[in-house]
């Protein structure tokens, strides 16, 4: 621990409002854990612009020259919070011994940096920021959140709960995440499965300061999405198992039509007819849609075109 450095990743969009706040938050609380460890001063701040919109990046230059162990990485684009995640974890892996990662609005408890930072002095790898309540969260979401879980559980994936992108990583687990080549990538379900010694902090997530929150329903369907495409082939052997179950229940029907013919008891009309052509026609619609999902995931990873592209650092 004596030559350990911290680095703390802060992926932006459009964080103008919040931004100043919460580096000053994340300094104060990175010269608090260098007072009770033997950090030192080895601890700095990875900012990464997503390609924001707003005066984000003119905020991070001002804080860079205003204080050093603020740095910022600048996208030449909009690219996705995941790729800012990835990209935060690249440069800083570079210098530091332990990355944390964490959104610019703050909701997710800084002061908890202190325990994961003393969970990796004893040993952890991975540090995960889980929540302990959702009391902050509305019934809709709360009850589709847990519902997610539950999902993917069944669907093999796995996955810590209520847990999203607060975690602190050490220098090797972010080297062996980052050997991790794929293009669309669920970061949250992909570290479980590096197999190092975790530890967890439990957290109260609190509302945020100031600006609204970028994953509004449709972000976090698409998101939500990506992960179970990602982790998981258990749609595509749903579909098979579907298709098994149709051809068994159009046996059945053959073998009903066949004795409702023999007993006379056949009525001419095409209610029946209707209903099953489109219920068979829907069940078809779903599964090449769901196909079709895999397929255009699998070009994009053949294509091999960059995660992101870097537009300036800040060192």
């Amino acid at each position: 621990m004596a030559t350990s450095k911290l680095t703390i990743v802060v992926p932006t969009y459009n964080e103008e409002e919040v931004l100043t706040s919460s580096v000053q938050k994340l300094l104060a609380v990175e010269d608090q854990i260098a007072a009770q460890t033997v950090l030192g001063q080895r601890a700095d701040i990875l900012i990464v612009d997503d390609g924001s919109m707003d005066h984000t990046w003119d905020i991070i230059e001002k804080l860079h020259a205003m204080n050093s162990r603020v740095r910022g990485l600048r996208f030449s684009r909009n690219f996705g919070h995941q790729s800012a995640l990835i990209a935060g974890m690249s440069e800083a892996v570079k210098t530091a011994d332990m990355i944390v990662t964490i959104d610019a609005d703050l909701q997710d408890d800084p002061d908890k940096i202190g325990d994961m930072v003393d969970a990796y002095a004893d040993g952890a790898d991975i540090v995960y920021g889980v929540r302990n309540n959702r009391e902050t969260d509305s019934w809709f979401k709360r009850t589709t959140a847990q519902g997610y879980y539950k999902t993917l559980k069944l669907l093999g994936v796995e996955l810590v709960p209520n847990h999203a992108d607060f975690r602190l990583m050490s220098k090797r687990a972010v080297e062996t995440f980052l050997q991790y080549p794929e293009r669309n990538i669920f970061i949250r379900g992909l570290i479980p499965k590096l197999g190092f010694k975790t530890a967890e902090v439990f957290y109260k997530r609190t509302p945020r300061m100031a600006g609204e929150s970028k994953y509004q329903l449709k972000k976090m369907l698409a998101f939500a999405w990506d992960g179970i495409t990602s982790l998981t082939i258990a749609p595509v052997r749903l579909i098979l198992i579907l298709g098994a179950l149709s051809c068994l229940l159009a046996v059945g029907m053959v073998v009903y039509a066949i004795v409702m013919k023999m007993l006379g008891l056949t009525v001419h009309g095409w209610s029946s007819l209707m209903v099953s052509l489109w219920f068979v026609g829907g069940i078809q619609m779903i599964s090449l849609g769901v196909i079709g999902e895999y397929i255009g995931k699998l070009t994009t990873e053949v294509k091999h075109r960059p995660r992101y592209t870097v537009q300036t650092i800040l060192d």
